[in-house]
């Protein structure tokens, strides 16, 4: 189907039209559309086994309607943060999603066929996270899993304005198309984050007082200690911790406080300013050794110093002979 360029027509572009395939910067794989429909583009980029990240740019010069068809084994959990414009999606039974700007939706997919909808000469950009039934299992378990992703075709479980929570991992995880990518960790751990935060508002776990954690947990609980020593230099979050090692919140302050007697930060603080004065110690700079421990600014870290050990952290590291 022709259409000339600034037409008002509607382009169907079918799912099987060739596409444009490169690497995209910073790892993962980028098509292009044809040229002739504007500057229309997206970049994936798997983080694990069953989670992988979705960029897109779209900003096609007449109303285009692409046809998308489900390539993915098994059900699939999609959280989509609209970043810019509008637009929709429809598929093959009738049922509709439409993402708009600053809001963020998420579906159930199964196998199945659509399209996706853009209006002429608007830029739509969009962050899409997909997750695989078998990792939502490992979070979740089996059932609350199960029921969380149904039996329909398309299913819509959240929509509303993106939390500032949310926000914040959307920041690192969507950053302009083109440019360095962070290390694939952090992306990891940013995934992760906004992943715990939408399960938690979709599938909290029941909330069982004075329950003694079992010693899977408590294993969990020690893998949480270890991974605050082995990433120390990432931006932890409490949610990518609850999901990193499938505890839910609950269980994962509940059970610092009886086997540590400690909170998240406080632990992740102890850990941090205790290798930090080993670095400092060791001749480390004040700057370097704040970039180790996950300081971005030596000087939010040299405050953090001082209020955790009473002096400054020049007093460690002392004058260099």
């Amino acid at each position: 189907m022709a259409v000339a360029p600034g037409s008002s027509q509607s382009y169907r572009l079918p799912c099987h039209a060739p596409r444009e395939h490169s690497q995209a910067p910073g790892g993962g794989s980028r098509q292009q559309l044809p040229e002739i429909l504007g500057d229309c583009h997206f970049e994936s980029l798997p983080l694990a086994q069953g989670l992988t990240l979705v960029r897109s740019r779209y900003h096609p010069n007449r109303p285009l309607i692409e046809e998308a068809s489900s390539c993915h084994a098994g059900r699939l959990l999609v959280i989509t943060c609209a970043l810019q414009g509008t637009s929709g999606y429809l598929d093959a039974k009738g049922s509709s999603l439409a993402f708009r700007a600053g809001h963020t939706t998420v579906t159930a997919f199964q196998a199945s066929r659509g399209e996706r909808r853009y209006g002429a000469n608007e830029t739509v950009a969009q962050l899409r996270l997909l997750v695989g039934e078998a990792l939502l299992q490992q979070y979740l378990g089996p059932a609350r899993a199960h029921q969380l992703l149904g039996q329909d075709a398309l299913q819509l479980l959240a929509w509303g304005p993106t939390s500032r929570a949310s926000a914040g991992h959307l920041s690192a995880l969507a950053q302009p198309l083109g440019l360095q990518q962070p290390p694939t960790l952090e992306l990891h751990i940013h995934a992760l984050s906004l992943l715990s935060l939408q399960l938690q508002a979709l599938a909290p776990a029941p909330v069982v007082p004075g329950r003694h954690l079992k010693a899977a947990d408590l294993e969990r609980l020690q893998r949480v200690r270890d991974l605050m020593f082995e990433q120390m230099h990432q931006p932890l979050s409490v949610a990518y911790l609850c999901a990193a090692v499938g505890l839910n919140e609950f269980k994962l302050k509940q059970g610092l406080r009886e086997h540590y007697n400690t909170t998240p930060q406080r632990m992740l603080l102890e850990i941090r300013m205790g290798h930090a004065h080993r670095l400092l110690e060791g001749g480390c700079q004040v700057a370097q050794a704040a970039y180790q421990v996950g300081y971005r600014f030596p000087g939010n870290f040299s405050a953090a110093f001082t209020r955790f050990y009473g002096k400054p952290p020049k007093s460690v590291f002392g004058p260099r002979r």
